[in-house]
């Protein structure tokens, strides 16, 4: 029997993938320019930021800042 996929669980793929090859906030960029802002925030905040700690994503910040001096 042929399985298919509702609208969210093809939803969730593709998060995951864009999460698997992209930085967090790259992602949240192109939610944004997609206009892709329904749903739970909470957990697709629980999604994207699920590997980070407040450590890293300073230390995301400082990086981000100091490629933006450079250029």
């Amino acid at each position: 029997m042929i399985q298919v996929k509702n609208e969210q669980q093809v939803l969730q793929q593709g998060l995951q993938l864009l999460l698997a090859n992209m930085e967090p906030s790259e992602v949240a960029k192109f939610w944004a320019a997609c206009h892709l802002g329904n749903g739970d925030y909470l957990k697709t905040k629980d999604v994207l930021f699920d590997q980070e700690s407040v450590a890293s994503l300073y230390g995301k910040v400082l990086d981000f800042q100091e490629s933006n001096r450079k250029k």
